[in-house]
């Protein structure tokens, strides 16, 4: 199978992105999406979407982690496949698309700068200090002195595959508080199985855990290994945050074509 491909980034986290209106790619199987992802044998990724037509939305967005297997809601995949819809023609004030049975709304400011409204946050959950919550993908998020040090590989892979979530997995962040309002993030990704320049969906988490105001109106800017995000949302209490928006860089590196057996 030929496939015709685009290479997309969102502060480091890198996507392979086809355009699936016409089910072209649809019969893609894990072991070549896998292939695809693969840093040494293929094009590199942390993972493949395709946007698909779907109608009453502008698109459908389908996940696809580098292991090849469906994954959860990307936010900074997200943000790529509203520029990738952008570039495709599709040109919307607001975006409105699917993504794991769920609605979601963006827009593009006149920088380039894309921002995702997240799914609202009803649950925060205390374990040990640390706090897990779901942003669209699972997260556990660790609150550390010196973010830079710590060994995020091995301390994520540990937590990951400890016995309360090895099933299902999760994505591990550690966070170190920079200032008032802003904070630095490093992400352990499930279905990556590794650190990632940046997860969308876990510096949404760190932040709402970061909160500076108590209640109301939050913004709080990120920085991350790929580079600056900021996440505004509404606090209402320590379990709900409401109004949730990702905003960063969507950028396309490069397009090609690719021979896929």
């Amino acid at each position: 199978m030929n496939v015709n491909f685009f290479k997309y980034q969102g502060t480091g986290n890198d996507f392979v992105v086809v355009d699936n209106r016409k089910n072209e790619y649809s019969s893609l199987r894990s072991d070549q999406i896998r292939r695809l992802c693969d840093r040494r044998f293929g094009i590199g990724a942390d993972g493949l979407m395709m946007l698909n037509e779907k109608p009453g939305f502008d698109f459908e967005m389908k996940y696809f982690n580098s292991d090849g297997m469906e994954g959860s809601m990307c936010g900074n995949g997200g943000r790529c496949l509203v520029k990738f819809a952008y570039h495709l023609g599709i040109h919307r004030s607001e975006y409105k698309f699917l993504a794991n049975d769920s609605e979601y709304e963006a827009e593009i400011d006149t920088e380039g700068i894309v921002s995702l409204k997240m799914k609202n946050v009803d649950k925060v959950v205390k374990k040990h200090g640390d706090f897990i919550l779901d942003t669209g993908s699972p997260h556990y998020v660790k609150l550390v002195n010196d973010v830079m040090e710590e060994d995020v590989y091995k301390k994520g892979r540990d937590i990951r595959y400890s016995k309360d979530f090895e099933l299902e997995g999760i994505n591990v962040n550690f966070v170190e508080q920079a200032g008032e309002n802003e904070i630095i993030v490093r992400t352990y990704e499930r279905g990556v199985e590794d650190e990632t320049f940046s997860c969308g969906t876990g510096v949404t988490a760190a932040a709402l855990v970061c909160y500076h105001n108590e209640n109301g109106f939050n913004e709080v800017g990120v920085k991350t290994l790929g580079g600056h995000l900021s996440v505004e949302f509404d606090r209402l209490d320590e379990d709900h945050y409401t109004n949730i928006w990702l905003s960063g860089p969507a950028e396309r590196i490069f397009e090609g074509k690719v021979d896929v057996k």
